[in-house]
């Protein structure tokens, strides 16, 4: 954590801090960047959060860093911000226009949120791996900002924290909904992603005495994406996880060595990067239905 980061645990003195006023509620707060002027004096500060935060843009001015590569997308977007992480206020008065969303984890003690939120990965994306929306999603979340907003402003009663959590949560679902179709409409680049993941794969397990079993916060730091995303991304195309195809890429590899007479079972375990060759042997029955000598004397056998 940068040391000269401001806290704030607290919305109410976030608020403050922003020359905003106080929030109708002390558990969230919806900022309405239309609405105000931003102090940008103190732009380059960064600041840690003990709430979420949800942004939404009516508009994208020019090219957005996207995963690996960047994209022209002028419709509007969101981004999402979990507890603990660092953001930083930017000098660009661009930055700040439609709405900002901050709802703190207590706002949903004893609901069925607080148990389904850690479901909603797009909390753990980068900020680069932002949500571009359509025509269509962005006129949806705006409808969805403005309710809660007509909510947070004049309805503060017995019934508010149930709607705003409802409309919450709705929010959520059509943000899951709008990452879905981006995943599926953006399959080129992702499907080149995918491409340079199995590439580093093979190359790793050609190496991999030296480099041991590969992990999925390898891969996303060599792709330059996050974790997240990239299991998120790989299971709406592909239907696996990120741990699953680094074991489909090994058990391929594995494979190949078996049909190597040369290579012990052992050697070819730590060849491929294991420190007990009974893990692998564990893996490869698991995954094949065979163990290794079972497949190398099928093989051998054809």
């Amino acid at each position: 954590m940068d040391p000269k980061a401001h806290h704030f645990s607290d919305i109410s003195d976030l608020l403050i801090m922003l020359d905003l006023p106080a929030p109708s509620h002390p558990l969230i707060a919806l900022v309405n960047y239309d609405r105000m002027v931003m102090d940008l004096s103190d732009a380059g500060s960064w600041f840690v959060l003990d709430f979420y935060k949800i942004t939404f843009k009516r508009t994208f001015n020019g090219s957005v860093k996207y995963g690996p590569g960047s994209y022209d997308f002028k419709e509007g977007g969101m981004a999402f911000i979990s507890p603990g992480q660092i953001v930083q206020k930017t000098a660009d008065r661009g930055d700040y226009e439609g709405f900002a969303l901050y709802f703190h984890p207590n706002l949903l003690r004893g609901h069925s949120l607080a148990e389904k939120i850690h479901q909603y990965g797009f909390f753990s994306y980068a900020v680069s791996e932002a949500l571009f929306l359509s025509k269509n999603e962005k006129a949806t979340m705006n409808q969805l900002f403005q309710a809660m907003a007509v909510e947070l402003e004049e309805r503060i009663d017995q019934f508010s924290e149930e709607v705003i959590i409802s409309q919450l949560e709705l929010l959520l679902n059509h943000s899951n909904r709008s990452y879905h179709r981006q995943f599926m409409t953006r399959k080129n680049a992702h499907h080149d992603l995918i491409g340079r993941m199995n590439t580093w794969l093979d190359e790793h397990f050609d190496n991999a005495l030296l480099n041991g079993l590969p992990s999925p916060q390898d891969i996303a730091a060599h792709l330059q994406v996050s974790q997240r995303y990239l299991s998120d991304m790989l299971k709406t195309l592909t239907g696996k996880t990120t741990q699953e195809h680094i074991h489909l890429r090994l058990i391929e590899k594995a494979k190949t060595l078996l049909s190597n007479k040369s290579l012990t079972t052992a050697e070819i375990a730590y060849q491929l990067g294991f420190e007990h060759p009974q893990s692998f042997n564990k893996l490869f029955k698991q995954k094949t239905n065979l163990s290794p000598l079972e497949f190398r004397k099928a093989f051998n056998d054809t």
